[in-house]
């Protein structure tokens, strides 16, 4: 069976996390599930709601869906939810059940071997670190080796891009005197900085500092579903440049043009936005972002025991074995081993 690495998920924040292990009846992951798909490895996003989550549209008009920005979270409670979510993982750690990666050595050790799968500790926004970033070297301790500044809300870093269908992520100002700070700082540790939620603005602010390959998790391409998620053209140019990385979404909103949030989406669009990427900027920058336990996904490929099907669905779409083994796990080491490769 191909072994998978996948960009992101969000199974730590479910309200039944504490069955991940044995087996949850619903969502899209957990152990069981990853043995069965061949999934060997991940990006756990650690991720503080707002206290008011708007899930239905601020508005429709002409064709146009939008949602608010969220609301901004305080410090102290995101310092203090996040703790929560990762002890989780740590404590699944504890118990054998998965290795969380602090080297690449750990995410090789995952690939063939018969132990645990490997879990990368990720902050999906970083409102759990204070401006100064005093606690972010106490996060890396702890195993933090991958970060987005912001999810789709406004932080002490940045301003995330709001969900808005169609239109272009061009929505808000960039990165901080302390953003900035936050992304060098990262890149001295060896912590990836993920710009999946960061508006147009923040991208080429990170761009500009030259901190390490641009890597977006779980993205789609604008070109193809011209939502405010998406990379365009001139973004992907950007992130080849860098020899960075797109983890593809499988979320149904971000790959259909029609921007539909609908499970009878084909499992075939994943490897369209795939293929546009390969040929505009290299397969050696595709990689898989399933977004699994945070949005609606194809029916046909259902959870990660359904990987196999999209593995499937990759080579009827005339991917070679070379290629589809880099697109589920090369291309990710490569990227996470570049990250990682100035941790002291």
């Amino acid at each position: 069976m191909q072994p998978v690495f996948d960009g992101h998920n969000d199974a730590l924040t479910r309200d039944d996390h504490d069955r991940f292990a044995t087996g949850r009846a619903g969502g899209h992951l957990d152990l069981p599930r990853m043995r069965s798909g061949g999934l060997r490895g991940g990006i756990f996003a650690v991720f503080t709601p707002s206290a008011r989550m708007r899930k239905r549209p601020l508005r429709r008009r002409r064709g146009i869906v939008e949602f608010e920005l969220a609301p901004p979270v305080g410090q102290r409670k995101a310092a203090a939810y996040a703790t929560t979510v990762a002890g989780r993982l740590l404590a699944l750690e504890r118990a054998g059940e998965v290795r969380v990666a602090r080297a690449i050595a750990d995410v090789d050790a995952a690939r063939d071997g018969d132990g645990p799968p490997v879990a990368v500790l990720h902050l999906e926004g970083a409102e759990a670190i204070d401006p100064q970033l005093e606690a972010l070297d106490m996060w890396h301790g702890a195993g933090l080796r991958s970060l987005g500044p912001v999810w789709s809300r406004a932080n002490a870093f940045a301003t995330g891009v709001q969900f808005a269908s169609p239109s272009s992520p061009d929505l808000g100002p960039g990165l901080s005197a302390a953003g900035k700070a936050l992304v060098r700082r990262c890149a001295e540790l060896g912590i990836l900085v993920d710009l999946s939620h960061l508006n147009e603005a923040g991208f080429w602010d990170v761009a500009r500092l030259d901190a390490g390959p641009l890597v977006a998790s779980h993205s789609g391409v604008h070109a193809l579903a011209p939502t405010s998620r998406n990379l365009t053209d001139a973004q992907l140019d950007a992130i080849g440049g860098t020899q960075g990385l797109v983890g593809i979404v499988f979320a149904c909103p971000f790959l259909r043009a029609d921007f539909a949030d609908d499970p009878e989406t084909p499992l075939e669009l994943i490897v369209e936005h795939a293929r546009y990427v390969a040929e505009r900027i290299g397969v050696e920058r595709v990689a898989l972002g399933s977004d699994f336990d945070g949005a609606t996904i194809p029916a046909a490929l259902g959870d990660a025991a359904g990987l196999p099907r999209l593995i499937d669905a990759f080579a009827a779409g005339g991917f070679s074995n070379a290629e589809i083994d880099a697109i589920a796990w090369g291309n990710w080491r490569r990227t996470l081993a570049e990250w990682w490769s100035e941790a002291p």
